[in-house]
């Protein structure tokens, strides 16, 4: 993953998500459920580290605009 920019956390409500999950399937299942409650910018693909376990994914959230459920 790259480094987190100054413009993804510019103002207050905006939120960097990064998730650390054992696979693909967990990943996407979870950033599903932030997207049912907030403004998300999702990811389309996760990353591995090689010799590392697990997946990451990176999603970006807008908590100032809550998604009516």
């Amino acid at each position: 993953m790259g480094p987190i920019n100054e413009t993804h956390v510019a103002e207050p409500g905006l939120v960097v998500v990064e998730l650390a999950t054992a696979d693909d399937e967990t990943a996407f299942a979870l950033q599903e459920q932030l997207a049912a409650r907030w403004a998300t910018a999702p990811a389309d693909r996760t990353t591995r580290e090689p010799g590392e376990p697990g997946v990451r994914l990176r999603c970006y959230l807008d908590l100032r605009q809550p998604l009516d459920a």
